[in-house]
């Protein structure tokens, strides 16, 4: 059975979430999840060697991260894109809050839908930031 879609008006703010503090347990679950087996998501020596002050997630998870909390808001069966640029990385110890905000609703009734820009910010630093589409049920305009 498909839910019904969410009500939303342009300018509306998304009901934040916050996650973490990130572990490295954290880290090295989603690396065995995903594969990704690079030393800089579990051997701190060799990521301060890289450059980096410590240990870093991969992006795919902050992207997982916010994938879930849009398809939590809204229902996966409503979401019908989704896009992320990563901005800095995601440290051992960070936390992570995911936000957003109505930025346009085009078409009416069954057809609206709503554009969505997301970030997920560690204090006042992006760490990733977003675009979603999602089917909604109005169709507020700005």
């Amino acid at each position: 059975m498909t839910r019904r879609p969410v009500d939303l008006e342009v300018g509306q703010s998304l009901d934040p979430r916050t996650v973490g503090p990130i572990t490295q347990t954290d880290i090295v679950r989603f690396a065995g999840a995903g594969g990704d087996f690079n030393p800089l998501h579990h051997d701190g020596a060799y990521a301060r060697e890289s450059g980096l002050p410590g240990v870093i997630s991969m992006g795919q998870m902050q992207a997982g991260m916010l994938a879930a909390w849009v398809s939590d808001l809204f229902h996966v069966e409503h979401v019908l894109a989704f896009s992320v640029r990563f901005a800095a990385p995601l440290l051992i110890g960070d936390i992570l809050v995911l936000s957003g905000t109505v930025d346009n609703i085009v078409g009416a009734g069954p057809e609206a839908v709503a554009d969505l820009a997301l970030s997920g910010a560690r204090a006042d630093q992006a760490i990733i930031t977003g675009r979603a589409r999602v089917r909604i049920t109005t169709a507020s305009r700005a």
